[in-house]
């Protein structure tokens, strides 16, 4: 039955959507610029003028369109309390991409010895080509998507989503906050007291609003006492960086290079797919039925559309559209969200505001982000597939050990080669460090999916998932023995390289051949039980 209301674009309970969403986009803006620029030592006018435009492009069209998706859903039912699905970067492939494709991409694109400021510009193009590649698969996958949400196990998708959000989401963002404690804690503080334990501030006050506010005035208040960190706080400079994000077809550039990097970066893509269905489901729940095609084929093309522009991170809608409805909010906080980023990363005043922010500030955010992604992965799973959530967590471990200790991205490939020549009983842990954490979201994506089909008693399915495996490895899609990560075919390699994919992919071929032989033994007809007992 139709309702007599009319539909209102703002109201009071947008005010809070707005500064939750626009905060987090931030957050995601903030940490693609603080991993380029202080870890990579990427050039700074670069992000700020090139990646920035397109990629906050992106989360403008996205976000009006789905403002116009709530009208229309308005004008279908009558109900005029419907609420926006929340669009934004996403957080998990923001982060990914920038330590395992844009990172990697710069620093060894100068190790071949191309100019820095080159490789800087060669790298814009990868990230863009990837994009362009992430959305037209996401495009593809729109109309599939329920399809590619039954491929895999919850525990294979949830469970890599969840390793990134530990490994990558969850521990740098941390390692942030104790670098500037006296303001970090406090800010992560207000959030765990809001967003966690869902105590509400007086006035009705944000809690991601209040973080940031309070701890940028302590960053600020205290720079001189030497409290906020090594160095006192001192206010940026205006120095805005302008960029139109106008289509180019300079990604083209990019795509020959960007090649190597898809085993990376298409899984990244497919969770935002398998997210999106997740996202529809939980608002046709809270009371609004939006077609999950429409939301699907709207962040793919907003992906599409940003790379095209010159950005390197996906959008995704966003978890929580619930948690706008019970703010209060209908579709003005994702219009005022898409104008402030998207504008803002045209002017140039989003890069401001993400140098005046300190990150120690914004990480809480992230840290709150990456818990909800790890408790709402045991949460949505059987409990019995709850060991194979936790199984996909090693491989995103494996990752960030590489990372952090230096390799695969850091040590040049001549130092990587002579600890190659350091023979042992066993392969040398660096080799297998490196190995086990390139193209980590596709290995945990299958090492969940394996462990969730074993638990179930569908051994043979594992022993597919155990012969893709297998396959996957010998050729580098993944545990590549190359410092990039890059496939190749294994009679090519040279030295301990190449026992890499031989000893792996037999490895997997004779684990599948022992899990085929059990298929047939009396114990695995039984009726699956809770692991460990």
């Amino acid at each position: 039955m139709k309702s007599n209301e009319k539909f209102k674009w703002f109201v009071l309970g947008d005010l809070n959507g707005f500064f939750g969403l626009m905060f987090d986009n931030l957050t995601v803006l903030s940490f693609l610029a603080g991993i380029l620029i202080f870890a990579f030592q990427y050039p700074a006018d670069i992000v700020y003028g090139r990646m920035f435009p397109g990629t906050a492009f992106g989360v403008l069209f996205g976000d009006l369109v789905y403002s116009y998706m709530a009208w229309r859903l308005y004008k279908k039912t009558g109900n005029a309390k419907v609420t926006a699905m929340p669009l934004g970067l996403d957080t998990p492939s923001t982060i990914g991409i920038a330590l395992v494709v844009l990172g990697p991409a710069f620093v060894g694109l100068k190790a071949e010895g191309m100019e820095p400021r080159a490789a800087a510009m060669m790298t814009w193009y990868i990230g863009m080509a990837t994009m362009v590649f992430i959305g037209i698969t996401k495009v593809i996958l729109s109309f599939f998507g329920n399809w590619v949400n039954k491929i895999v196990p919850q525990a294979g998708l949830l469970g890599s989503l969840a390793g990134i959000g530990l490994a990558l989401i969850g521990i740098i963002p941390l390692i942030d906050i104790f670098g500037a404690p006296v303001i970090g804690l406090v800010a992560l503080g207000i959030v765990l007291t809001t967003l966690v334990a869902g105590i509400r501030l007086p006035f009705q006050i944000p809690g991601v609003l209040a973080s940031v506010v309070v701890g940028t005035i302590l960053y600020y208040g205290l720079g001189s006492t030497g409290l906020v960190g090594a160095s006192a706080a001192a206010w940026p400079p205006l120095d805005l960086h302008f960029g139109l994000p106008i289509p180019t077809l300079d990604f083209l550039k990019g795509l020959g290079p960007a090649l190597k990097y898809l085993p990376l970066a298409i899984p990244f893509g497919i969770l935002t797919v398998v997210g999106g269905i997740n996202t529809t489901e939980s608002a046709r729940v809270a009371g609004d039925d939006y077609n999950t095609r429409d939301i699907l084929l709207t962040e793919a093309i907003a992906t599409l559309i940003a790379g095209l522009c010159g950005g390197v991170a996906q959008s995704t809608p966003y978890i929580g559209q619930p948690a706008y409805k019970r703010m209060g909010a209908r579709a003005g906080y994702t219009i005022l969200t898409g104008l402030f980023i998207g504008v803002g990363g045209i002017l140039g005043y989003a890069s401001f505001i993400v140098e005046v922010i300190p990150r120690s500030v914004l990480a809480p955010i992230l840290v709150f982000v990456a818990l909800d992604i790890i408790v709402q992965s045991f949460h949505a799973v059987p409990k019995r597939h709850a060991w194979a959530v936790a199984f996909a967590f090693f491989p995103t471990l494996a990752r960030l050990m590489a990372i952090k200790y230096g390799t695969p991205d850091i040590v040049p490939p001549a130092v990587f080669q002579e600890l190659l020549t350091k023979a042992g009983k066993f392969l040398p842990e660096i080799l297998v460090t490196v190995a086990l954490g390139n193209g980590f979201i596709v290995t945990a994506m299958l090492w969940g999916g394996f462990l969730a089909e074993l638990i179930d008693r569908h051994l043979r399915s594992a022993v597919v998932y155990l012969s893709l495996l297998s396959f996957l490895a010998f050729f580098g899609v993944i545990h590549s023995a190359m410092p990039d990560g890059s496939m190749y075919l294994p009679w090519t390699l040279g030295g301990l390289a190449r026992q890499i994919p031989y000893q792996f992919a037999l490895g997997y071929a004779a684990l599948a051949l022992l899990i085929f032989w059990l298929s047939f033994t009396k114990g695995a007809q039984e009726a699956p039980v809770e692991p460990g007992h």
